[in-house]
């Protein structure tokens, strides 16, 4: 598969509370195998980052943003790492998995991982769908209406945005990740894309989850 079209999946974890009750050394043996998994994999995956969300959602406590050439390789690292003894503690609540490309309405903007742009402290990764009525659009009234979304969006320069395709492989049409060093500027950026015509064609933007990026072993301390 080319440079410019790859696979990406965010997986969703909740650790299991029994997780937390066994002994030190058996959570650090745990750890360690599933870290190993991760390195194991890594000539076919690459790990963008990983992210702590323990305390941000009551749902999900660790996300792992994974991207490979296809999808049999972020199939197999996700097997492996079920086997590991702390995977077989993790229950996977979501796995929002798209393919990235440029988009069809502006050629020049496709999301900041393809184009190689180190991540940021903090993700906000949703799921996306848009109303039938907006496919019976016009292309060109489509394409009019998203160049407007884009320059409201680019008043917050320090965004990464990332936008791929899940049409046919998964529920939602689209997986959306934000990121900043401050998600006080993904509230703003939020917010303010609200006012933009095109809000009216959303069918479906939830559930959305904050994770803070961190070393992939303090994410899974942060597991407890």
């Amino acid at each position: 598969m080319s440079g410019s079209t790859r696979f990406t999946v965010f997986w969703l974890y909740k650790a299991r509370p029994e997780w937390r009750t066994l002994a030190d050394s058996e959570r650090e043996e745990g750890r360690e195998a599933f870290l190993r998994t991760l390195d194991a994999h890594r000539d076919t995956v690459t790990l963008r980052a990983a992210y702590s969300t323990v305390g941000f959602s009551a749902d999900v406590d660790l996300i792992l943003w994974t991207i490979a050439d296809d999808v049999d390789a972020l199939q197999a690292l996700a097997v492996d790492l079920n086997r590991t003894p702390l995977g077989q503690h993790l229950e996977m609540r979501h796995a929002y998995l798209g393919l990235a490309t440029a988009s069809q309405y502006d050629p020049e903007h496709g999301p900041a991982f393809l184009k190689g742009v180190p991540p940021k402290k903090y993700l906000s990764v949703y799921p996306f769908t848009k109303t039938p009525e907006w496919y019976l659009l016009p292309f060109e009234k489509r394409r009019e209406l998203m160049l407007v979304h884009g320059e409201l969006g680019r008043e917050f320069p320090t965004i990464l945005t990332n936008t791929v395709s899940s049409f046919g492989i998964a529920d939602q049409e689209f997986v959306v990740a934000l990121e900043d060093d401050d998600p006080a500027q993904l509230v703003a950026m939020v917010q303010r894309l609200r006012a933009a015509e095109v809000r009216v064609y959303t069918k479906v933007d939830t559930p959305i989850f904050l994770g803070r990026r961190t070393d992939p072993r303090e994410a899974l301390l942060a597991l407890g």
